[in-house]
């Protein structure tokens, strides 16, 4: 994933995810057989020392380019506080929107909101159309519950960049916040036929959490379950209608009466979660 693609901003949680990916290492199946099949006392070596992290760019003498590559390294290691060093110093020599909004994303994993909103409209300082910025701005509105606003800077957003799941999603998490449903279900129903795996990669970093009440966040859930029921998607559907049991959802028998799941009902494993009836999580 290249630093243009995680520059836009979903949620903290999906972000990280997004730049601490793990890196795994296997042996091909010949490499295998042959260290079977070597004597026992030759397959016992001495524990590998992990090789030596580089030296740091200086922060002085390193050009915009390697100083952004620093800061991205640092970030993904979660060392915000020097990441942003970098990035300031990147600035300094050579500022651009992208690089404000990184500053901005790091500031956000400190929880110094205010900062980074002022790095994001700095972003949008120097490029009006930065739909990073704007979307951006959004989110920090929304975060301060200033619901209006963040809707007003996601359709800037969208109006640069229309097809983006992202801001489709966050436009339909503000109306979901106002509670006003209709809306937030087309916007998301949007952003899932942009992205059909963007619920999935938010909830596996525990974003559904995003609403302010749990009589929210269980209404979400089975507004989720119903659009992957209308897809034909069968197995995401159970998992979030289970969710939303889970989480205390009170019209759970909507599912016998809702069209959207006419083809769901006729699943076996309907009948089954239903039976079970997965209590509430206190």
């Amino acid at each position: 994933m290249s630093p243009h693609q995680v520059s836009h901003f979903l949620l903290p949680g999906l972000l990280a995810a997004a730049l601490t990916g793990a890196l795994s290492h296997g042996l091909s199946a010949s490499d295998d057989q042959q260290q079977s099949a070597q004597p026992q006392q030759q397959q016992a070596q001495a524990p590998q020392q992990p090789p030596a992290s580089p030296p740091l760019v200086s922060l002085t003498t390193g050009t915009p380019q390697e100083l952004e590559r620093q800061g991205d390294q640092l970030r993904a290691q979660k060392r915000y506080l020097d990441a942003i060093d970098y990035y300031k110093a990147a600035i300094a020599k050579q500022q651009t929107a992208l690089l404000w909004n990184k500053e901005g994303i790091a500031l956000l994993f400190l929880q110094h909101n205010k900062d980074a909103q002022k790095c994001f409209e700095q972003s949008v300082k120097v490029d009006k159309n930065s739909a990073e910025g704007l979307n951006n701005l959004g989110f920090v509105a929304q975060m301060d519950k200033r619901y209006n606003k963040a809707i007003k800077y996601y359709d800037k957003a969208l109006a640069v960049r229309p097809n983006s799941a992202t801001f489709h999603y966050n436009l339909g998490a503000a109306y979901f916040s106002k509670h006003q449903y209709d809306t937030a279900v087309k916007e998301y129903r949007t952003a899932y036929q942009l992205d059909p795996d963007i619920f999935v990669r938010v909830s596996k970093t525990g974003i559904m959490a995003q609403s302010s009440s749990p009589e929210d966040r269980a209404a979400f859930l089975f507004m989720v379950a119903k659009m992957y029921a209308q897809a034909g998607d069968v197995d995401h559907s159970l998992e979030y209608l289970r969710k939303a049991m889970e989480n205390g959802f009170k019209n759970i028998d909507k599912v016998y009466s809702d069209s959207e799941f006419a083809s769901l009902r006729t699943d076996p494993r309907f009948a089954e979660l239903m039976a079970q009836k997965p209590q509430a999580i206190q």
